[in-house]
């Protein structure tokens, strides 16, 4: 059975993890918001009443859970960690993706997040959660309290781990949704809660029939944006104290952020007293993890897919190409 690797070989990965966070190819020249994305996506699938989902085993491997609409784009972020998977292919996908998401955040000038390794790779995918537990960026209040209340979150903490929109942009081809929220989404701030309630925001309904909330700015000819989800959390009367705490006080966010970061990536892990994961999973097949990803051709549609490996990369790289062009 093999055993969890020790803190110092985590740490050689968190400073690679650093170094390829940089991408000028890509969105605002860094991979550090898609990063946070899949760590998120690969956690936020828990279910507290079935003590099902959740970041162990890794499961966006598979179609099942890779090729859900919700995780749409995240398979850049897959790329982007393929090479630090080959140069230490002892650790589990599962570790690799939270633990990326939480070097980025702190690399992009974030707190600084708990994390503990241990995870393990499902070895099929036949413990996947449904699709459908994911947010959707369209909904209000209630849909909101539903997704994050199945997980345990409070409301509290369903406004901190909404600070994440502090990175990163909406791709009218993954989600729907176009544009940034703030205006450099590469720096982790409060900025989003500022902006939340400091502009005025506009409905505007995209060329693909979706509807969204942009504040324009004429002198500077910019345009940010909010999805209704972000909306909801300044009109709830329950959620918008939290949203003025967070934006008049940074630490406080930092602070709250990082607990429930931290709490997003544990959910559905148990660990005894020494730290070491007790899932029925773990304690049968120990730290297993899951082979990288051969480079060879293949269909870019089922590379989430263990069963059929090919390349994801060179479509990507000709996407992002693409991208930066129109920017």
């Amino acid at each position: 059975m093999a055993e969890t690797p020790s803190s110092q070989s985590f740490e050689l990965i968190r400073k690679d993890i650093a170094k390829l966070l940089h991408q000028p190819e890509y969105d605002d020249g860094s991979a550090g918001p898609v990063l946070v994305r899949l760590a998120w996506h690969s956690s936020g699938t828990y279910d507290e009443d079935t003590d099902t989902g959740g970041s162990n085993g890794a499961g966006m491997r598979y179609e099942a859970e890779g090729g859900d609409p919700a995780n749409a784009g995240l398979q850049h972020a897959r790329v982007f960690l393929e090479p630090i998977k080959a140069k230490y292919p002892w650790i589990t996908y599962a570790d690799l993706w939270t633990l990326a998401g939480v070097v980025a955040i702190k690399e992009m000038g974030g707190p600084e997040i708990e994390w503990k390794g241990g995870r393990t790779d499902f070895v099929d995918d036949s413990k996947l959660p449904p699709r459908g537990r994911l947010p959707d960026g369209a909904q209000g209040s209630d849909h909101l309290r539903l997704v994050f209340g199945r997980m345990g979150f409070s409301d509290q903490e369903i406004v901190a781990l909404s600070g994440a929109h502090n990175l990163g942009r909406c791709h009218s081809d993954r989600s729907g949704f176009h544009g940034a929220w703030v205006n450099n989404p590469t720096r982790f701030s409060n900025q989003y809660f500022k902006l939340l309630l400091g502009f005025e925001w506009q409905k505007k309904k995209l060329p693909n029939g979706v509807e969204q909330f942009i504040n324009y700015d004429e002198d500077l000819d910019t345009e940010l944006m909010m999805l209704p989800t972000d909306m909801a959390l300044k009109t709830d009367a329950h959620f918008s104290p939290h949203v003025k705490r967070y934006a008049d006080d940074i630490d406080t966010f930092f602070k709250d952020f990082a607990a429930v970061f931290a709490k997003l990536l544990e959910l559905g892990i148990r660990r005894d007293a020494g730290g070491k994961i007790t899932n029925a999973d773990n304690e049968n097949g120990g730290y297993h993890a899951a082979p990288k990803k051969k480079q060879a051709p293949g269909a870019p549609e089922n590379t989430t897919n263990d069963k059929v490996e090919g390349d994801e990369a060179h479509p990507l790289a000709q996407e992002n190409h693409a991208f930066r062009a129109k920017l």
